[in-house]
């Protein structure tokens, strides 16, 4: 039998990562494959005593549906936390979901039609080149370097496609870790006031530095570009700062749009978890996430120092990369004429380590030498180890003349 699945359903594969951590059930293998936070760098006292304020305080809303916009409390708690780094965010402007990647794709089911042009970065989150290619995006990639999208080729690139939007992750990205500069923020919001497209922030890293603090968000420097704020779309995610397993996100849109993404919130469901919403309403009520934010900016760049060490140490001539000043990855390439990095991953897994081939983040043109790697779950000495082993799969395919 033949199931009638959608048309577009043919537009989008199954996730090259999720299909690598087949691999990952191996004893003993070491994995930079993983794009996700440590979850044992979380809170769980504060979480723990945030739980049981929601159960004992606030009860008869955390166990019951809730507002589609989101729970009021924690509305108000996200506000305030977007103020206290200079955007101008009020609590009516903040749509909660059920992690940031339900905002991008409300941003898809709202915006893109079949055959719009959106553009991304080259390369970008592998979820977002999914998510909207499900709905029938076009999708065009913009040129990056150390410095977060090219904005010269951007502007070229907009006024050559007028797209329905620009989709940016500006602050040490994924994948590859870079931070847009502030002088490119500003020239973004300037493109956006003046060619009326809209721009789509996503910022789930933007607080995990590790010892300056990023340029200031494009939510919050849309103040100063007049015009900027009504075609910006800001998302944000608590799941790399308090909780992946809460899945709490949250967008801020122009109204037009919000009311839009509510209509089909509702329709998807619902509203989110409410016992979710109001445990983390009471952890942002408590004032303890900037101490849990100090202990998890210093475990990261524990380990990102780790494996930048490790990479000049036991890879050398075989790999460039660059030096993320936050966030969760390097981005790194082989340096051997004809490099396959999804060749060399399956090799690395049977080695016993893991990396995620690069390829797979180019919506086109991919660079086949280009791969991710992520210190967030793996010790120092792990992290060594795992380069090591890296360093013996690519002397054995390129062995020395």
């Amino acid at each position: 039998m033949t199931l009638p699945f959608a048309q577009r359903l043919q537009h989008v594969e199954t996730s090259a990562i999720r299909a690598l951590f087949k691999l990952l059930g191996q004893p003993g293998i070491i994995s930079f494959a993983g794009g996700f936070p440590d979850a044992n760098l979380c809170d769980r006292q504060g979480l723990q005593a945030a739980a049981q304020v929601a159960y004992e305080q606030h009860a008869a809303a955390a166990l019951a549906y809730g507002a589609t916009e989101g729970y009021a409390p924690l509305r108000e708690a996200l506000a305030q936390h977007m103020q206290s780094q200079s955007a101008t965010v009020q609590p009516d402007d903040v749509l909660v979901t059920t992690g940031s990647q339900q905002a991008l794709d409300l941003i898809g089911k709202t915006l893109i039609d079949p055959g719009d042009k959106v553009i991304v970065e080259a390369p970008t989150f592998l979820a977002t080149i999914q998510c909207f290619r499900l709905y029938g995006a076009q999708l065009i990639g913009a040129p990056t370097d150390d410095q977060g999208v090219d904005v010269t080729a951007l502007e070229q690139l907009v006024a050559q496609h007028r797209p329905k939007l620009i989709y940016l992750i500006p602050t040490f990205g994924n994948p590859t870790g870079a931070t847009l500069s502030l002088e490119r923020r500003m020239a973004v919001l300037q493109l956006a006031a003046r060619t009326g497209t809209v721009v789509v922030e996503d910022d789930p890293y933007g607080e995990l530095y590790f010892d300056a603090p990023p340029p200031p968000s494009l939510l919050a420097l849309s103040a100063q570009v007049p015009g900027s704020r009504e075609w910006l779309v800001h998302c944000g995610s608590l799941s790399k700062t308090l909780s992946a397993g809460l899945r709490l996100g949250w967008m801020v849109a122009p109204p037009a749009l919000r009311a839009q993404a509510v209509m089909c919130k509702q329709f998807s469901d619902a509203n989110t978890s409410t016992l979710a919403q109001a445990t983390a309403a009471a952890y942002l009520a408590s004032g303890a996430l900037p101490q849990a934010l100090s202990h998890v900016r210093a475990a990261y760049r524990e380990r990102a120092h780790a494996m930048l060490h490790g990479l000049q140490q036991h890879l050398g001539p075989h790999v460039t990369y660059n030096q993320p000043q936050g966030g969760l990855f390097v981005w790194a390439r082989f340096t051997a004429p004809g490099a396959n990095s999804t060749l060399l991953s399956q090799r690395a897994a049977e080695q016993g380590v893991a990396f995620v081939p690069g390829a797979p983040f180019f919506a086109t043109q991919p660079d086949t030498a280009a791969f991710r790697l992520s210190f967030a779950t793996v010790p120092p000495k792990q992290i060594d180890e795992g380069l090591q082993r890296l360093a013996r799969v690519i002397e054995t395919e390129n062995p020395k003349k």
